[in-house]
């Protein structure tokens, strides 16, 4: 016998997942890639575990869901791509390219430096990148952004502070 949750669950399914499916069809032009992302996007419900008898709105309450995915995958892509084009442009295009777990553990690796970087404004961020990323100097960072070689190692200071804390949690 189902609880009442499970049963919540099953009926938001099975009365919205063909509604979603041709909804992310529409969205993303590939019935296959549609269901790929039904699918997360129900793993994401059950994941949250909200009361879903509470939903007022449930096709507003997975679009919600499978659009941030649809957000997700998009910058997981930009992300990879970026990473690609650098390692052909780092080791020439005749390199043996990054084998498909070492491209998957990077990729997942810097979609959460770009999470964590993203809770930034964005001055510290900029700062923080152009220094730690590109071996800018304070002053040319201060050139760049308008600002003070102090105001640079505020910035930088307050973006290593907010990756500790992000670290800590």
């Amino acid at each position: 016998m189902l609880s009442d949750q499970n049963e919540a669950v099953y009926a938001l399914y099975s009365e919205h997942n063909d509604w979603l499916k041709s909804w992310l069809r529409k969205k993303l032009g590939c019935s296959h890639s549609a269901a790929d992302m039904a699918q997360d996007t129900f793993v994401r419900v059950l994941s949250a575990a909200p009361n879903l008898f509470t939903i007022k709105e449930p096709r507003a309450y997975l679009t919600t869901i499978a659009g941030r995915l649809i957000i997700d995958n998009a910058r997981r892509k930009k992300i990879e791509q970026s990473y690609l084009e650098t390692w052909s442009a780092l080791y020439g295009e005749h390199a043996v390219a990054p084998s498909s777990q070492d491209l998957v553990e990077v990729v997942e690796l810097l979609v959460e430096v770009a999470n964590l970087l993203e809770g930034l404004p964005e001055k510290p961020r900029q700062a923080f990148l152009m220094s730690r990323l590109e071996g800018k100097a304070y002053s040319e960072i201060g050139e760049i952004l308008g600002v003070s070689v102090s105001m640079v190692k505020k910035y930088v200071a307050q973006a290593l502070l907010h990756c500790h804390d992000f670290m800590k949690t």
